[in-house]
């Protein structure tokens, strides 16, 4: 699900260079963006966080209702194996994994008990991009949509600045349309609704990285601090988790979830920059110690292999 929590942990990566491909996607996106029952789903979604923050109930499926419908998909595609199981938390805390493919949250939604009742934060876009996203996440809630701009719009507002006319109205109608990062008052609305996940007993769920990775057992650099800084605000432990062999799915292919000790920061309602990056830093050297360092990709038949891969774009 990767904000204010994730919105800041998107990095200043160098733009991808611009292909046919990365070109309709942008497109796609723009269309999402304009897309009127894009726009009522995401509301409704802040809605939701909104009855968080004040202590309502929101709209949300019984974790362990989740959790059976969504074991029950991954089973049927994948064998899955879980390591350390005993480090698998019963109280509030942090998840933080690598992200390696967009199945990732179902991955570990349907692998973690019901409760704690983790949220995650995903793109608003690639959420609620398709009919049966928007029915699916509107009944099962537990979703914390973010809007920012892709790597790839980046890329295409930046080439138009060098000179590349051909995307000049394309760039134009994306700082128009798509909103660069999330306002003061969503980011506020933000961290209220994180802080009341945690008070009432839930998890969250993040990708460090910030973005998917693209070669097994190698971790994306720098972690960003979003989701960490929550968590030190709250008290609550961050629990690192490596995905193993999803970067490339294929019908019956064995993934991985490998999860380390929970990891524990001394609470402070304002981190200090030298406890953050301590904290970051602790992280990221659990992430890796977690990680695979002669990761093989199985030589075997790979049925289904695209439409796995391209289930949830």
């Amino acid at each position: 699900m990767s904000s204010s929590v994730e919105n800041q942990q998107t990095q200043q990566t160098p733009p991808p260079p611009l292909t046919p491909a990365m070109i309709q996607r942008v497109k796609e996106g723009l269309s999402a963006a304009r897309d009127r029952r894009v726009r009522n789903a995401v509301e409704n979604a802040r809605n939701n966080l909104d009855a968080i923050a004040n202590g309502e109930s929101d709209q949300r499926v019984r974790g362990k209702v989740r959790r059976f419908i969504l074991r029950s998909f991954i089973h049927l595609l994948f064998p899955v194996r879980i390591e350390n199981p005993e480090h698998i938390p019963t109280q509030p805390a942090l998840l933080a994994a690598n992200h390696l493919n967009h199945i990732d949250p179902l991955l570990i939604l349907a692998e973690v008990p019901g409760h704690p009742y983790y949220y995650t934060p995903a793109d608003a876009r690639t959420l609620y991009n398709h009919w049966w996203k928007r029915r699916i996440l509107g009944w099962a809630g537990g979703v914390i949509p973010l809007e920012r701009r892709w790597k790839e719009e980046k890329a295409v507002i930046e080439a138009a600045q060098a000179g590349r006319e051909d995307l000049a109205d394309l760039a134009a109608a994306i700082e128009e349309d798509v909103p660069s990062n999330a306002g003061l008052g969503t980011m506020r609305q933000l961290e209220r609704a994180v802080k009341a996940i945690f008070a009432r007993g839930d998890g969250v769920l993040i990708f460090p990285e910030g973005r998917l990775g693209e070669v097994e057992g190698e971790l994306q650099l720098p972690l960003a601090r979003g989701g960490i800084m929550y968590a030190l605000r709250a008290g609550v432990p961050i629990v690192p988790l490596a995905l193993i062999g999803t970067h490339d799915l294929y019908f019956r292919k064995r993934l991985t979830l490998r999860f380390g000790e929970p990891l524990h920061f001394p609470q402070s309602k304002r981190p200090k920059p030298k406890e953050v990056q301590k904290a970051m830093e602790t992280l990221e050297e659990g992430l890796i110690k977690l990680l695979p360092n002669n990761y093989q990709e199985p030589n075997q038949p790979k049925p289904l292999r695209h439409w796995l891969n391209c289930l949830l774009l």
